[in-house]
């Protein structure tokens, strides 16, 4: 899944390390998730939500198109 989670931290001039103890996470699950090497769960997702105060959406894609719903 794509994001804009190192963008996001870049501009807050926070290390993976400083991101990963705002998360409660290793500074190896902040990479993975930057990477795309790993999605983070939904309560991940909501925590980062919330310390950048945008949505989810505005950090993750999750590739979806918008095209028509089965």
């Amino acid at each position: 899944m794509k994001n804009q989670l190192k963008v996001l931290r870049a501009m807050r001039n926070w290390s993976q390390a400083d991101l990963g103890e705002q998360l409660d996470v290793s500074r190896q699950a902040v990479n993975a998730i930057e990477t795309g090497k790993y999605d983070p769960s939904l309560p991940l997702a909501f925590k980062i939500s919330r310390l950048f105060d945008l949505p989810i959406e505005e950090i993750f894609d999750d590739g979806f198109d918008g095209g028509e719903h089965v």
